[in-house]
C-alpha cells in the first residue's frame, strides 16, 4: 500500500514539474468558478415572483412608461397648424369689449343675417389646403358631416376645455380616438357660412361651453382660461338675477291712501 502511493505522489509531483500543468489548473477552477456564478444568478433571477414586478412597476420604478395624463395637463395651448407664420386669420373672434370697427370684422355674414364669430377662420397665405392639427392632446368626442359649417370635429380636454374645428375635409380621427397635440385630425377646407375665407379652418376654445378667443390663449394652459357668461348675441349677461324686491310703503303714503279711500266713500254716499 505504502508503495502505491509514493508511486501515485511521484507521478503527480512529475506533471506538476510539467510547463503547462499549473496554468490548466488556474484555468480549469476559474472556469468552474465561473459557472457556479451563472448558475446562482440564474436561480436568483427566476426566484423574482411577477407580483414584485407589477408592484415595481405600480410604483412608479418602471420609468419607461409615459406619463401622458400628466403632459397633456402641463400642455400649451397651440394653433392648429403646423406653421403659423404661414397662415393668415381671415377672420377674428367677435369680442364684445373690442372697438366697433374690430366688432364689425368679426361679425359673419349668411343669408341676409349677422352673427358674432365665436373662433378664429385660419388660412394659409397663399390660399393652398393644410393639415389640420389637434392644438391639446384629448379625446374625440364628436365628429360630423355639416355642408353649412363643412363638418366639424370635437376634441374634450381636461378642467371643462373643447376645442372645436369647422370647415374641414379628409376626417382621419373617429369618436373616441385619444389624440396627441399636433397629430393631424383633418385638411382644411371650406364652408358655406364663410365663403370668403376661402380654404381654412375655424377653430374654437369653448370652456364650460363658453366661447373664449383661441388668440389669447395661444401658448397658455388650458388651466388659465377663464370665461364670462355670453348670450348668442356677444352680451353679457348677469350670472345670477336680481332679487325681486319691494320697498314697503311709508307712514305717510298709508295715511294719504287711507284719506283717499275716506274722500271716496264720502263721494259714493247717495244725496238725500
Amino acid at each position: 500500500m505504502r508503495e502505491e502511493e509514493k508511486k501515485s505522489t511521484s507521478k503527480f509531483r512529475r506533471i506538476l514539474k510539467k510547463r503547462w500543468a499549473l496554468p490548466a489548473i488556474y484555468i480549469s477552477s476559474a472556469a468552474l468558478i465561473l459557472a457556479l456564478v451563472f448558475i446562482v444568478q440564474n436561480s436568483f433571477n427566476n426566484s423574482a415572483s411577477p407580483d414584485k414586478v407589477e408592484d415595481s412597476a405600480q410604483s412608479g420604478e418602471n420609468y419607461d412608461e409615459p406619463a401622458v395624463e400628466v403632459n397633456s395637463s402641463l400642455e400649451s395651448i397651440q394653433m392648429p397648424v403646423k406653421d403659423v407664420a404661414s397662415t393668415v386669420v381671415k377672420k377674428p373672434f367677435y369680442d364684445v369689449n373690442a372697438d366697433e370697427k374690430a366688432q364689425e370684422e368679426a361679425l359673419v355674414s349668411y343669408d341676409n343675417r349677422y352673427e358674432p364669430n365665436k373662433g378664429i377662420d385660419i388660412a394659409q397665405k397663399d390660399g393652398k389646403a393644410f393639415d389640420v392639427v389637434a392644438a391639446l392632446s384629448g379625446v374625440v368626442t364628436k365628429v360630423q358631416e355639416d355642408a353649412l359649417l363643412g363638418n366639424v370635429i370635437e376634441v374634450e380636454h381636461e378642467d371643462g376645455v373643447v376645442t372645436r374645428y369647422q370647415a374641414v375635409t379628409d376626417i382621419q380621427v373617429a369618436v373616441g380616438d385619444q389624440v396627441k397635440q399636433g397629430q393631424a385630425i383633418a385638411t382644411a377646407g371650406k364652408s358655406q357660412i364663410n365663403e370668403d375665407a376661402g380654404t381654412h379652418v375655424h377653430f374654437e376654445i369653448r370652456k364650460d361651453k363658453v366661447a373664449v378667443n383661441p388668440s389669447d390663449y395661444e401658448g397658455k394652459q388650458a388651466s388659465s382660461i377663464q370665461t364670462e357668461s355670453v348670450s348668442s348675441d356677444g352680451e353679457e349677461v348677469e350670472a345670477e338675477p336680481k332679487e325681486d324686491t319691494k320697498e314697503e310703503p311709508s307712514q305717510e303714503e298709508n295715511s294719504n291712501s287711507e284719506e283717499n279711500s275716506n274722500s271716496n266713500e264720502a263721494d259714493e254716499q247717495p244725496v238725500q
